[in-house]
């Protein structure tokens, strides 16, 4: 069941597609996250602004120097401590589409840890994209049936897991790390 769902959601994307899908937090929308076209009709389905970044989600933070050019080590010590799935926002991004990329050049990335998404991205050789399965400005849907209609309907494949589960999940913590160690919390 998981091998096929990452087969039918790999295919999708690489044909240029936006998945709905579970994660470790939250049911994302998600896509090629080198993929421009892909990232602007995630943007049009949330009618989100595009100068409001999405971030990436990686597999493994042995990737994560592919993706970020000034990589603080203290970035590795945060993700392998944190007690609950954390998005770190770090300058200096690359090898991803400029429509990711925040003004100040920033990416947020978080580790997942969620089976689908490990051997999805595994797969791609790529990061996936990931956002909230919500229209901009709705609240964020906790599991799969508070997900609207005008989302379901709008992305190019729904994926089979964890449609019935009712355990509550919450967005990730987010914090901003700075090449000199500083960092900020930007949600809890």
């Amino acid at each position: 069941m998981l091998r096929d769902e990452v087969a039918k959601a790999f295919k999708i994307i690489q044909d240029g597609g936006i998945i709905l899908y579970p994660t470790d937090t939250i049911w994302g929308i998600g896509c090629d996250a080198t993929n421009t076209e892909a990232i602007k009709k995630i943007y049009k389905l949330k009618q989100r602004d595009e100068a409001k970044s999405m971030i990436i989600l990686l597999d493994t933070e042995n990737k994560l120097e592919s993706y970020i050019s000034d990589m603080n080590p203290l970035a590795y010590d945060l993700i392998e401590y944190a007690e609950n799935p954390l998005t770190l926002v770090m300058p200096g991004a690359k090898n991803i589409s400029p429509a990711l990329i925040s003004s100040d050049g920033s990416i947020g990335i978080r580790i997942s840890k969620h089976p689908f998404c490990q051997q999805l991205i595994q797969r791609m050789k790529k990061p996936l994209v990931s956002t909230s399965a919500n229209i901009s400005g709705k609240p964020s849907p906790q599991y799969f049936s508070q997900i609207d209609d005008e989302i379901i309907n709008g992305v190019d494949y729904v994926v089979d897991l964890d449609q019935h589960s009712m355990e509550i999940k919450n967005p990730s913590t987010i914090m901003k790390l700075a090449p000199n160690g500083s960092f900020e919390f930007l949600r809890r």
